[in-house]
């Protein structure tokens, strides 16, 4: 087998590391993927090590034991997270995102790769201590940010529908109020979704007061389920009564200015 050099084997051990978060990842596997000794990959990891934590990109951690190994975990900078929530707050301040019902325009923003990309990683930086299972969101919206947050958990996502389908199997239905305009919504998810007493964590791209989110943690109860926390990009805070009491959100919205734009500033996380 062919020899590969520090700078190579350096360059691989990242990028394996980086695409499999929260999975541990034994020395045998780099010893046998760059036919190289436990003590060359170990001097290799300490690189990995202090360059992931100077560029502030997360952490990598020793998991002790017989089948121990390296785990990494995702991180962002604190300076890096209130830029990324000041410049999302510029683009919501466009006065053409505001459409007729005095909602703000937001799919481009959903579907933008870069923008859902950071947020993913940070929402879910938030979530690093807690042993999450799954994570789960409401169709349509919010599944790209759900899935940025699940992928950088390492844990799969659960979607949550709001009609039964066929394809699905066996549902568990529930019906939920609004918090806002208190109307009368569904929601299934199938049988085979969630497994028994996993915890989880909710993810969404807008709250307002809060009623979806009361719902899953409603319908996980039928699984026998946790809801560890709630992570969200957009919360209303003119709606000041909320129906779940913590959770965490990258920009507050508070309604609109004389001007007819948006009046938005990063959460409180993010002002320091």
């Amino acid at each position: 087998m062919d020899k590969f050099s520090r700078n190579q084997r350096v360059s691989a051990i990242t990028k394996i590391l980086l695409e499999n978060p929260n999975k541990v990842i034994t020395l045998n596997t780099f010893t046998e993927l760059f036919n190289a000794a436990k003590s060359t990959i170990s001097e290799d990891l300490i690189i990995v090590r202090e360059t992931i934590a100077r560029l502030s990109v997360g952490k990598v951690d020793t998991v002790a034991g017989a089948s121990g190994g390296v785990r990494y975990t995702c991180g962002i900078s604190e300076d890096e997270s209130k830029s990324f929530a000041m410049e999302l707050c510029n683009v919501l301040k466009e006065k053409d995102r505001i459409i007729p019902g005095n909602y703000i325009y937001m799919t481009d923003i959903m579907y933008n790769p870069q923008i859902i990309r950071k947020a993913g990683v940070i929402l879910a930086s938030k979530f690093n201590n807690l042993e999450v299972d799954y994570v789960v969101t409401v169709e349509t919206k919010g599944i790209p940010l759900a899935f940025e947050v699940a992928k950088n958990l390492g844990v799969q996502l659960v979607i949550v529908r709001r009609d039964n389908k066929v394809t699905e199997g066996t549902t568990v239905s529930l019906n939920y109020v609004t918090g806002s305009t208190k109307r009368i919504q569904t929601m299934s998810l199938s049988r085979k979704s969630i497994k028994k007493g996993s915890k989880c964590v909710f993810i969404d791209d807008f709250m307002k007061a809060g009623g979806t989110a009361l719902g899953i943690i409603n319908l996980l109860k039928e699984f026998d389920s946790e809801l560890l926390s709630i992570g969200v990009l957009i919360e209303d805070i003119e709606t000041t009564e909320k129906l779940v009491p913590e959770y965490i959100s990258i920009v507050e919205y508070s309604g609109l200015d004389d001007n007819g734009a948006a009046i938005v500033q990063p959460s409180n996380a993010f002002k320091k």
